[in-house]
């Protein structure tokens, strides 16, 4: 009877801290100006080739409905790398670079069909193309670690989806771990590589561009 009446108490405490998560989970994203989801139980790739279990953790989701494609980034860690000179002024930068150590989550901005994924050695790296739903925008992703595994082009995927994980593959400095992220508006008929870039600064951070 002693041991019935144990469980039973032990059931009722895991029913009130069940509750008092729910209110709390609920409770601190009431309100809020940034939306941040989470999404839990990924399998990435680890540098072993080997699929194992991880947590994304939190993203977050700016004003313009566009999740920080980092995981654990929030808008005050971005900076406005847009259109900065690049080899020596040869080129302007399309994109920003948000840093964070190599094997970081990188998660989708935006709903969207994966349009094309490949390896562009002396650019890119290991890059995503998505475009989004009504066709109009391209958002690329670049020097990727890896791929998220099962991520195939023709995906549909959703904002918050796995791409990869944050590398330096490409032309990207080892040293400095980042991932290159640009959204390129579309012309009717412009493929993956092509279309007008724009900042992304502004849509992520919430902030008027900087440059």
């Amino acid at each position: 009877m002693t041991a019935i009446i144990n469980r039973i108490g032990w059931v009722v405490v895991a029913l009130v801290l069940l509750g008092a998560a729910a209110i709390f989970y609920f409770g601190i994203n009431a309100g809020r100006s940034t939306e941040e989801i989470a999404v839990a139980d990924v399998r990435p790739i680890n540098p072993a080739g080997e699929a194992g279990p991880f947590e994304i953790g939190t993203v977050v989701v700016g004003p313009a409905g566009l999740a920080i494609p980092v995981a654990g980034v929030n808008a005050e860690q971005l900076v406005d790398t847009f259109s900065q000179a690049r080899a020596g002024g040869a080129r302007r930068h399309d994109a920003i670079d948000i840093m964070a150590p190599t094997g970081t989550p990188v998660v989708a901005a935006a709903p969207g069909r994966v349009e094309k994924l490949f390896y562009s050695p002396g650019g890119g790296g290991i890059t995503a193309y998505v475009r989004s739903d009504d066709g109009n925008w391209i958002y690329y992703y670049a020097h990727l670690d890896r791929y998220a595994p099962g991520l195939r082009e023709g995906q549909r995927i959703t904002r918050g989806t796995p791409i990869g994980t944050v590398g330096a593959t490409g032309n990207a400095n080892p040293g400095g771990p980042h991932l290159h992220f640009a959204i390129n508006r579309m012309a009717s008929g412009e493929s993956w590589h092509e279309g007008t870039a724009i900042n992304p600064y502004p849509l992520l951070a919430g902030k008027p561009a900087t440059r």
